[in-house]
């Protein structure tokens, strides 16, 4: 994670049962199992990150000033995975029972995500994107562009002290205050309205604090990269309690003690010098360039905070965790650790995606969030 004290990689766990699971699931081909690895064509992905980066900036640009975009970019399919009971009752592995890869060049992008989406059908079409530790709304920038292209309604929160919210990250002392932008913006929705509620990093406790207070106006929840706890537990309590260490992670944290050194830390920063290597191994070095200048330390005292989660509350919130393979910050066996100790309905994978994978791969993350708004009641 971003920046969370001592993170620590786990040992390899096996997946416990699930606790919910996706109604009539379509029917797959017998070579099902052969798609999970996401074939792209080297000539269409080169054209797809060109075109972002020529956009990066600009949009970065509108991010930062309206937390809105506009920009058209291409788009493309991710695979996914759910949790089983049992290999007997698997349910498929990808949202298509095509055989052809979901990325195959013959198709256009705009094909595979938009055709048979009525945004009128669905439960809501509202996203509410929650940014990880240091990060903000700005790195949402391309998820927004293209969820408002196929017409999908937008919010990115600059949680306290993140972004562009003007407050000092050292004063932040506890987990409430650090996400009050996020609990306010659900307090003032309508009556009636949902959100799909998504999570990135330490994103992801901020949003469990949000379903356990307004599970009402939450349709989803939706994990990427992020912790997922259960009752009882604080964020370092989970990184630390893994068996080995992330020594990338200890490299890159900066502590940073604005009640003097002989007090805990009020903040925690990162080594510029180790943010490809920690967070973007994966993404393009103007996403990197946009995060160097960007991202601002993490308030420390939230990490602490033990989380407090009911059944009937967080637990009526139907959850769903998006894995990072390539993650150098919460590598997968530490995801899947999370997701064996609190299962969620479907578990779904980004091939070749690091931390970021709104940066390293978008199309795909988008394709993921747009078949998860199209998931029906159970």
């Amino acid at each position: 994670m971003g920046n969370l004290c001592a993170c620590l990689s786990p040992k390899p766990v096996n997946r416990k049962k699930p606790a919910k699971r996706i109604a009539n699931p379509p029917a797959v081909s017998s070579n099902s199992s052969n798609r999970w690895t996401r074939i792209r064509s080297s000539r269409k992905e080169k054209l797809d990150d060109a075109l972002i980066q020529e956009q990066a900036l600009a949009a970065a640009t509108i991010i930062l000033q309206q937390h809105n975009g506009t920009l058209p970019f291409d788009r493309s399919a991710s695979l996914r995975y759910p949790n089983s009971e049992s290999k007997k009752n698997q349910l498929p592995r990808s949202s298509s029972s095509r055989a052809r890869s979901l990325t195959d060049p013959l198709l256009q992008p705009h094909q595979l995500v938009n055709q048979d989406i009525k945004l009128d059908d669905l439960e809501t079409n509202h996203f509410v994107l929650v940014h990880g530790g240091g990060f903000g709304a700005w790195c949402w920038y391309k998820t927004i562009a293209l969820l408002e292209e196929g017409g999908f309604k937008v919010s990115a929160i600059d949680l306290t002290g993140s972004g562009i919210h003007a407050y000092d990250t050292n004063n932040i002392t506890s987990l409430s205050q650090y996400v009050k932008p996020l609990t306010d913006f659900l307090e003032n929705l309508a009556e009636g309205e949902k959100v799909i509620l998504v999570g990135h990093d330490f994103g992801g406790a901020c949003i469990s604090h949000a379903m356990e207070s307004f599970p009402s106006k939450i349709s989803k929840a939706v994990f990427i990269a992020a912790a997922m706890l259960t009752n009882g537990q604080s964020t370092l309590d989970m990184f630390s309690k893994q068996a080995g260490s992330n020594d990338l992670m200890r490299q890159a944290q900066i502590f940073l003690y604005a009640n003097g050194n002989d007090q805990p830390p009020t903040a925690v920063d990162i080594e510029r010098s180790l943010l490809i290597d920690l967070l973007f191994n994966q993404s393009p070095a103007k996403d990197v360039a946009l995060a160097s200048v960007s991202m601002r330390p993490m308030p420390f005292a939230p990490i602490l905070e033990k989380l407090s989660l009911t059944d009937i509350k967080y637990g009526s919130v139907r959850r769903f965790y998006i894995e990072t393979p390539e993650d150098n910050a919460i590598p997968i066996a530490l995801q899947q650790s999370m997701i064996n100790s609190s299962p969620p309905e479907c578990v779904f994978r980004i091939k070749g995606a690091d931390h970021s994978p709104f940066f390293s791969k978008p199309q795909a993350l988008h394709k993921l969030l747009v078949e998860i708004s199209k998931i029906p009641s159970i």
